[in-house]
This record gives C-alpha cells, sequence and structure tokens, in this order.
C-alpha cells in the first residue's frame, strides 16, 4: 500500500506557508499541531487525512498554483504583515484570488521586480543560498564612480558577515555631473546585499530598482502593479526549479 505521508516541513512549505527551514523553526517553537496534538520536528503528515494547524489556523493544500511578478514601490516592506502597521506587499496582491507570498525580499527602500506564488517548494528553490539565481539591479549612486571601486564591487573581495560575497558584474550603464548609474547582476541574495557592497566602497545609493530575476524581466509593468508569469516566463522558472511549476 502507498504511504501517502511526507515530512511536516515539506507539507508546510508547499502550502506556502514559509520555507523549509522556517517551517523547521516554526515545528520547534510548539507553533505548529498535527490532529491536535503539538508536532514535533520528523513528524509526517498525510495532507488528505491529517488536521494541521500554524498558530491555531488551520493548512489548507494548495489545490490551484499562482505565479506572478510584482512591481514593488519603495515604502512597502516585503512581508504579508507588519508589527509597525507599515505598509505591506500583501496590500498590492489582494485581488490575486488566492493568498500568495513573496519569493525572497527587497527592502523597503528599494523597488522592482519581486516574484510572488503559493508553492513554496518553488519558493524555497529559488531563495535557496545553493541556487545561485542571478539577479539585476539599476542602482543609482552620488557622485562618479572609479575604475577602482567597480573592480572592488565586482571581484569578490568585499566581506559582509565575516563572509566574501561572490564576485558579480558591475557596470556604468549612464554618467551624469551628480550621479552614476550602475547594473549590478548578481548570483546571491543577502540582506542588503548592494547597499552594504556600495557602502563598503564610500558610495552613496540613491536608487536601487530590481530589474531581472533568471531572465524573467520587470519589462514595463507600472508600479503597485501585478501580473501573472506568462509561458515563456514559466518555461524559464521550470528551467531553473527543474520543472516543477504549474
Amino acid at each position: 500500500m502507498k504511504d501517502n505521508k511526507e515530512r511536516l516541513q515539506k507539507f508546510l512549505s508547499e502550502c506556502g506557508i514559509a520555507s523549509r527551514r522556517k517551517s523547521e523553526e516554526l515545528i520547534l517553537d510548539g507553533k505548529v499541531k498535527v490532529n491536535g496534538r503539538l508536532a514535533n520536528l520528523g513528524d509526517k503528515v498525510d495532507p488528505k487525512r491529517d488536521k494541521v494547524t500554524v498558530r491555531g489556523k488551520r493548512v489548507i493544500p494548495v489545490t490551484e498554483k499562482v505565479y506572478i511578478m510584482l512591481h514593488k514601490p519603495r515604502g512597502f516592506v516585503t512581508t504579508m504583515s507588519d508589527e509597525k502597521d507599515r505598509k505591506c506587499v500583501s496590500d498590492l496582491v489582494k485581488d490575486v484570488g488566492v493568498k500568495v507570498f513573496p519569493v525572497g525580499r527587497l527592502d523597503r527602500n528599494s523597488e522592482g521586480l519581486l516574484l510572488m506564488t503559493n508553492d513554496g517548494e518553488i519558493s524555497n528553490k529559488l531563495t535557496h543560498p545553493s541556487s545561485h539565481v542571478n539577479k539585476t539591479y539599476r542602482v543609482t549612486v552620488n557622485g562618479n564612480v572609479t575604475d577602482e571601486q567597480i573592480e572592488k564591487l565586482s571581484n569578490g573581495s568585499i566581506s559582509l558577515d565575516n563572509k566574501n560575497v561572490l564576485p558579480c558584474d558591475v557596470f556604468v550603464l549612464e554618467r551624469k555631473s551628480d550621479r552614476t548609474v550602475l547594473c549590478f547582476i548578481i548570483s546571491e541574495g543577502r540582506n542588503r546585499q548592494i547597499r552594504r557592497m556600495c557602502e563598503a566602497v564610500r558610495l552613496d545609493v540613491i536608487r536601487l530598482k530590481r530589474t531581472e530575476i533568471a531572465g524573467i524581466k520587470l519589462g514595463m509593468l507600472p508600479q503597485g502593479s501585478w501580473r501573472n508569469l506568462n509561458e515563456r516566463e514559466m518555461q524559464r522558472l521550470n528551467g531553473i526549479t527543474g520543472g516543477k511549476a504549474e
């Protein structure tokens, strides 16, 4: 007889509750119950038979998987709710029809392309440190940028949190009298990475906009708007994640 059970953290991730790692933290923190019993790390569940709750709310298995892009404006935090009552990206996707979650993050003062989905497994694959998904940013900084600064930004010599960043592509898009526009293409996603890299070479970021993730481009999508990924974009997503996106 086929065993329909799967690891609890995998089930939570597939339901869009959180990444597998965050789901494990929820279990360890005593936030998850299975059939009324406090869950333990390593527990398995049958999605069709077992009742799973997180913080008292029942987890409903995802039946329709949705993949969208959002043009996040500045001033919005990349969370579904905020204890400080700040504007959240969830406010911009209320009309999607199902609850979707951000794939990765953009800090409050940054803008641009943000992928969102209710597919926890795909989200986990895209954001896992081992995935090295390329992300492209248009970054405006004060003043002129020297060749030496560009070399240091791109060669992997900058240390953040006691670990060097990976080498990346950095080049000048535009020079003006009082500012420089740079293009960054990075393959990791540390917290405020580009801003901190610029700080390390004494560059002041005025504006930071993400324009592309793994070949999926923001294009002309207006700020604050969202749309479903098209067929070509889904093919790219499948290529990155092993063909699981539907």
